[in-house]
């Protein structure tokens, strides 16, 4: 795994409920892409690929306004080795959930 993406999604919403359920179809996508990922309160983070977690970073944008968001703020903090392993999840909150 040459990448780990963590991205917090912030659509623009009018109460609480509904920014939950436009960040709930945000997290459906990423869990349907297959690759791991790990929900925390803040961000959900994701590993693969490189190329493919930018199009899903990209993509979340679009799903978030689709979902009803009129506008959406995102930040991602990107972990990105070509050459080898990035840290993994696992690897660095798994003792803290066992």
């Amino acid at each position: 795994m040459e990448a780990s993406v963590a991205i917090q999604t912030l659509p623009a919403a009018p109460d609480d409920e509904e920014l939950i359920r436009i960040v709930d179809e945000v997290i459906a996508y990423i869990a349907a892409s297959g690759y791991n990922y790990y929900v925390g309160p803040f961000e959900t983070t994701i590993e693969g690929p490189y190329d493919e977690l930018m199009d899903i970073v990209k993509e979340c944008q679009h799903i978030a306004i689709r979902a009803g968001a009129p506008s959406v703020a995102a930040y991602i903090k990107v972990s990105y080795k070509p050459e080898g392993e990035v840290l993994s999840i696992e690897r660095k909150i798994g003792k803290y959930h066992q």
